[in-house]
């Protein structure tokens, strides 16, 4: 009886020990200090930030240990702004990402224009179109607060097509603070669309000046990096998932670091791997950083059509996106197919006190598990929202000074627990 109780002492110390064995600290801060660092220019398209991170990252991968490390090339169209990024309000001169921003489709933008506002509060389309059409309004900017037109969804579709409008840009205020996204930056518009804060956009302006340098590119070539560990079965696998692309650049002064979006998924799978690679797991284990997340999961959604490992021989799948925060309630996002994973995961955590809480949510597009867990395979979205971090969520000051790292650690124990249950 006492040797079968030593013994199960051990095997727990081993587990135990097997967990803790799987955080790199060290490591996982150095690679997301370097992943949202100038160098790599937000990991965007305008610099060629993003083909430097892929290079970096599979360098990493290399020194992790892992058996092979591959590129998957896909293309994407893309809009960028590597240039000027100027927009100046009756002489005085806005901050981009601060104090402006743009939508992601604008096309570029120069020159010096009248400024209308609409009178929102006593709202007219006719009496809008009649003063659109007045001499001294005629390529107007059209300014007005940012949730307006989701109530003039039909007047405003008129108003962004400059032959019959006339207008020359739309000006949006918004209240703090200022996002960018790459979403829909897979074409451009006619009219460009600006984003300003309230404060900085009186009632009294009468004009802005503008110079917005932009590029498209079309088919720009760039990579998901796949790394593999070789497991003791080859019947199936375990995958782990992150972005490594993120915004870029705002002109050529102004980038998105990203270091929670989403340098710290990344790092926390280059740890996985090597982790995996000196402790051989029990079924082949992949690591996909993907490049396009940002830009509407187009290097998940092109894996997904062209897998390197048939989608039926998925065991499990996580995603890892924004775990630098402190919130102690951790984001639960499960597949459909991998819901069975939730008791499990709860259990784990209870037992091992990871985090305060496991938040279920529901399925959302809005990472890189979606074109998956549509497809069938059991997968899980993991995410902390709400910490002291996040309120930078795609803002310049997404930085490594304003990162947590209380999520890594407990998030990579319950990982490699759960894996362990497998």
């Amino acid at each position: 009886m006492k040797a079968k109780s030593l013994f199960i002492l051990l095997a727990l110390l081993g587990a135990t020990t097997t967990h803790l064995q799987a955080q790199d600290l060290p490591r996982f801060k150095r690679i997301m200090r370097q992943l949202s660092s100038k160098r790599f220019q937000g990991r965007g398209y305008a610099l060629e930030g993003v083909r430097k991170a892929s290079d970096y990252i599979i360098k990493e991968f290399r020194k992790a240990g892992v058996d092979s490390v591959m590129y998957q090339p896909f293309t994407l169209d893309i809009n960028t702004f590597p240039g000027r990024m100027e927009l100046t309000i009756d002489g005085h001169r806005l901050k981009p990402g601060r104090d402006f921003t743009v939508r992601e489709y604008n096309p570029a933008a120069y020159g010096q224009y009248n400024l209308y506002h609409v009178d929102t509060l006593n709202y007219d389309f006719q009496r809008l179109r009649h003063d659109l059409s007045l001499p001294q309004n005629r390529g107007a900017a059209v300014v007005c607060d940012c949730w307006f037109p989701y109530r003039h969804r039909s007047d405003f579709t008129w108003l962004q097509n400059r032959d019959s409008s006339g207008i020359s840009a739309l000006i949006y205020t918004w209240n703090e603070p200022l996002k960018f996204y790459k979403a829909y930056g897979d074409h451009v518009v006619e009219i460009p669309t600006f984003w300003t804060l309230a404060s900085v956009m009186s009632p009294q302006a009468k004009t802005i000046s503008t110079r917005v340098d932009q590029r498209f590119y079309k088919d720009y070539a760039t990579d998901n990096v796949i790394a593999k560990v070789e497991g003791e079965r080859h019947d199936s696998c375990i995958i782990f998932t992150a972005h490594y692309d993120h915004l870029g650049n705002l002109g050529k002064k102004v980038f998105y670091g990203g270091a929670n979006d989403n340098a710290s998924g990344t790092a926390a799978i280059i740890t996985l791997a090597k982790h995996y690679a000196r402790h051989r797991p029990k079924f082949d284990t992949y690591f996909i950083a993907f490049s396009g997340e940002d830009a509407y999961l187009r290097g998940s959604r092109w894996y997904v059509d062209h897998p390197i490992v048939p989608l039926t021989r998925v065991r499990y799948l996580f995603n890892i996106d924004m775990i630098g925060d402190n919130n102690p309630i951790l984001h639960c996002e499960p597949s459909d197919a991998g819901d069975w994973a939730m008791p499990v995961l709860e259990r784990l955590n209870g037992e091992g006190r990871f985090f305060k809480d496991l938040k279920r949510a529901a399925l959302e597009e809005k990472s890189d598990h979606y074109p998956f867990a549509v497809r069938g395979v059991p997968c899980i979205f993991f995410e902390n929202e709400n910490g002291d971090a996040f309120p930078f969520y795609h803002m310049p000051q997404d930085t490594y000074k304003n990162v947590r790292f209380d999520t890594y650690a407990p998030l990579l124990r319950l990982i490699t627990a759960f894996v362990q249950t497998l």
